[in-house]
């Protein structure tokens, strides 16, 4: 990474206050005025600043920050040092994190949570000030979080955001999640041990294991009559990919299909926001969106819910309709393998 350029000296001075990477303003000025732009390879953009093979960063997303002729009118001679510093998101945790807060932020309803203001709104949901104001924080610091820039919310500062965009136990547990400094490990396809796979052929009731991307990794008798696992094809063998994408899916559930496929987006994106960098689950996100023409739209809102249990009501093409009530549960030491079993509900 580049250094950040000092800048000192007044308005029309070619000297310098003795720093050897320190510009005189009618220097720096025109050094601005030759720059280009460039991509970043993360994706991010930023001006760029070329003298003598050494490479300034300058602050701003458009055109070149007007900062020092500004403060060469203002302000006489001499200058006081100024580091304008590269503003690159590099953690895609960080991003993820922005993301989530500006999109409870978008959720909230002015009316019930903000006192009237007078001023027009824009756009919907609580203004950056309401939501720090509502935490207890500095807007500046909560701007730099939503824009994913890399600060480190203390544990009381993320229960303070999450009083204050009124988030779900599960939202809470993802908000806390995202602002940890623990790098997950790099996803490798798991293996379910050998006592797993005969407790699921013992077991009568439909019953399956999945994965940290939710692959499909083992599955009884009774789930592969019940859901068709034995006809994927290996590389299709995740519950996300069958539930989007697959027709037989789609039947399946029935009138109650988006409802299902929305839920589990939601119960995902807490898994994959931990692991966004993850090219195994890029992957699987190019699938999912070239798969649903809804997935992109489902995915965009950053719902995340929690629930292992529940009631699912399924027409089978051979047994007709049947209700089943549902739980998940965690398979082994490795938290990353999920047991999910299905038992007969209610009608």
């Amino acid at each position: 990474m580049t250094s950040p350029v000092p800048i000192t000296g007044s308005g029309t001075s070619s000297t310098t206050s003795g720093d050897p990477n320190a510009l005189s303003t009618a220097a720096f000025i025109s050094r601005v005025s030759s720059s280009r732009r460039e991509q970043g390879r993360d994706g991010s953009r930023m001006t760029v600043v070329r003298e003598a093979g050494r490479t300034g960063m300058i602050l701003g997303w458009g055109r070149p920050t007007h900062l020092p002729v500004l403060l060469a009118i203002a302000w006489p001679a001499p200058w006081p040092t100024l580091l304008l510093r590269e503003t690159r998101v590099s953690d895609p945790r960080q991003k993820a994190l922005g993301d989530f807060l500006r999109s409870r932020r978008a959720q909230l309803d002015p009316a019930a949570l903000a006192p009237a203001s007078g001023r027009r709104r824009r756009t919907p949901g609580l203004r950056r000030e309401e939501v720090a104001e509502r935490a207890g924080i500095g807007i500046d610091w909560y701007v730099r979080l939503e824009q994913g820039r890399d600060v480190s919310p203390s544990a009381t500062t993320v229960d303070a955001l999450a009083r204050a965009l009124c988030l779900t136990e599960a939202e809470h547990a993802h908000l806390r999640a995202l602002a940890g400094r623990g790098r997950p490990r790099a996803f490798v396809r798991e293996e379910v041990p050998p006592t797993i796979r005969r407790l699921l052929g013992a077991l009568p009731q439909p019953a399956y294991v999945t994965g940290r991307r939710w692959d499909l990794l083992a599955w009884n008798a009774a789930a592969a009559d019940l859901f068709g696992f034995d006809d994927l094809p290996e590389e299709e063998r995740n519950i996300l990919l069958f539930v989007l994408t697959d027709p037989r899916a789609r039947g399946l559930f029935g009138p109650g299909w988006a409802e299902e496929a929305q839920r589990m987006v939601a119960q995902f994106r807490a898994v994959h926001d931990l692991a966004a960098a993850d090219p195994a689950f890029t992957d699987l996100l190019g699938r999912l969106t070239a798969g649903c023409r809804s997935f992109a739209e489902w995915w965009d809102a950053h719902e995340v819910r929690g629930g292992g249990a529940g009631r699912k009501v399924l027409h089978h093409p051979r047994h007709g309709r049947l209700a089943y009530d549902y739980a998940t549960f965690q398979a082994t030491g490795d938290p990353a393998l999920r047991l999910a079993i299905y038992g007969p509900g209610e009608p």
